[in-house]
């Protein structure tokens, strides 16, 4: 029995809260189209995003190690499959639109330099050199542009904002469903960066069991004989859930004490509505300055990430003096030097640590 993309929306919306955003019906497209026979407006956008070269891209951009590592270490593409999966989980639970957080969180990464923040920086300072900037979620706003997107989706990457992206804006007015993938980003990537520092050996056992989130995720787990490395797995898993159960409770009570009951009143809410209760809080802060200190600012990392801001530093200036290097088709849009730095801008950011590598060993610059 087929169901049309009319059809399979209705039936979608029929166990959606009230301020969820819907399928049926939404702000719509910025160049309106036909509706999809089988689809629904959020499954075409995510396909769009699938199906991009720029979502490709991503199995090869640093999350925190290089891809050369090893095989087992998060990179971009990893990391951007395990937010969707949290997002999706914290959707179903407050009875919000899974598609939609999904499409957020598979696009909220693909404005993303290689070489991890430490190549954004680098690629930021080069554009700030000529007057401009760069910050990767408007660059992933940028890259899906021309896919026609939903505003909605475009709304969430937008309003995108987690402590390490757009941390310094002041971003309200969010979706739901935006606010979920901000907290989904978060929490992947504090358990899954901890579990590669655990793998890599940087982070000592003797200080990461200390922790309140994994102290608390081990002791509920009671596993005999229990070895904080080879178990690391399970604790980390316990962790996300007891984060994921948190935010989603929390979230709830928000939505219940400020009375929500549409979609207007989440967008004209006077605060955030998703966050982690405050007994939580502290302890969160606590994983994410443990990582920050000793993980992401370990000789190790930094050493990679060092390594990878000179390979963008040297094509960005090379490109510059020698805009002929640029491929054909890039090399005939060139209008002015603005637009020029521009195009380097977005040929940069969208290569991969790989094929940036390979660049900077073609001229001769390495």
């Amino acid at each position: 029995m087929l169901r049309t993309s009319s059809q399979l929306a209705n039936n979608l919306d029929s166990i959606l809260a009230p301020y969820a955003v819907k399928h049926a019906n939404g702000k719509g497209r910025q160049n309106p189209e036909p509706e999809d026979k089988f689809r629904t407006r959020f499954q075409l956008d995510r396909d769009r995003i699938l199906h991009s070269k720029a979502f490709r891209r991503l199995k090869n951009k640093t999350q925190v190690f290089t891809p050369s590592t090893g095989d087992h270490f998060r990179d971009r593409l990893t990391h951007t499959l395990e937010v969707s999966q949290i997002a999706r989980s914290l959707a179903r639970i407050l009875s919000l639109n899974e598609d939609l957080a999904e499409v957020i969180a598979l696009s909220h990464d693909l404005g993303h330099t290689p070489f991890g923040h430490a190549g954004e920086y680098a690629l930021r300072d080069c554009m700030r050199q000529h007057g401009l900037d760069f910050e990767h979620n408007q660059q992933s706003l940028h890259l899906v542009m021309p896919l026609n997107l939903n505003l909605e989706v475009i709304e969430g990457l937008q309003k995108h904002q987690t402590p390490y992206d757009q941390a310094t804006s002041s971003i309200t007015s969010a979706s739901l469903e935006a606010q979920v993938v901000n907290f989904a980003d978060e929490i992947a990537y504090h358990n899954h960066d901890l579990d590669d520092g655990i793998r890599s050996g940087i982070l000592a056992p003797a200080d990461y069991i200390k922790l309140q989130l994994f102290a608390e995720a081990a002791s509920s787990l009671k596993i005999p004989n229990f070895d904080p490395i080879k178990h690391r797995a399970k604790v980390i898993s316990k962790m996300m859930k007891m984060m994921i159960e948190d935010l989603a409770e929390q979230t709830q009570r928000n939505l219940d004490s400020l009375q929500i009951c549409d979609l207007q009143a989440v967008y004209q809410a006077p605060e955030k509505l998703v966050n982690f209760s405050l007994a939580f809080q502290p302890k969160v802060t606590e994983l994410r300055t443990y990582l920050y200190q000793n993980f992401y600012h370990s000789l190790s990392v930094t050493t990679q990430t060092e390594s990878g801001q000179q390979v963008i530093t040297q094509l960005f200036d090379f490109y510059i003096k020698n805009p002929h290097q640029l491929p054909k088709k890039l090399q005939s849009k060139i209008v002015s030097h603005e637009n020029s730095v521009n195009i380097i801008k977005d040929y940069i950011s969208g290569m991969t640590d790989n094929y940036a590598k390979s660049k900077l060993k073609e001229y001769a610059l390495s």
